[in-house]
């Protein structure tokens, strides 16, 4: 693995992922969160634990894609990557978080939220693919 790669996929998915997060969580949604009363600290959310939270993510990811990717073309690649990677960590943190937590809408919840991580991967996805280009061989 071309670690120049490695860290420009791992900064394209905390850049995506801070800006979106933000952008939708704290000023596109955020009333829409605030009624949903899931999110306890959405006044004062603790930043450095969130950005610790991706650098860990982005890591993983940034590792994980030339691995799995295919010889396609980046943008069919890297949105296949995204899906699948945004379906395993949307699982954890979109319908587990609806069982431990009490929310105004459930549906609502899970709607936006399923929405906000295929957006967010796909972006992810696509980004991540763009840094490492067309992979020889593929998997």
């Amino acid at each position: 693995m071309h670690i120049g790669s490695f860290l420009g996929a791992w900064l394209a998915y905390l850049v995506v992922t801070f800006a979106m997060g933000y952008v939708w969580h704290l000023v596109l949604f955020r009333r829409l969160y605030a009624g949903l009363a899931i999110f306890t600290r959405l006044d004062d959310p603790i930043v450095s634990l969130g950005f610790a939270a991706m650098v860990i993510q982005g890591a993983v990811l940034a590792y994980l894609y030339p691995i799995v990717a295919g010889d396609g073309a980046p943008i069919i690649e890297g949105i296949r990557f995204g899906l699948i990677m945004g379906l395993f960590i949307a699982s954890s943190a979109v319908i587990a978080e609806a069982a431990k937590q009490r929310v105004a809408s459930l549906f609502t919840w899970l709607a936006v939220e399923s929405i906000y991580y295929a957006v967010q991967f796909i972006l992810c996805g696509v980004a991540i693919a763009f840094v490492y280009g067309r992979l020889p061989g593929g998997t």
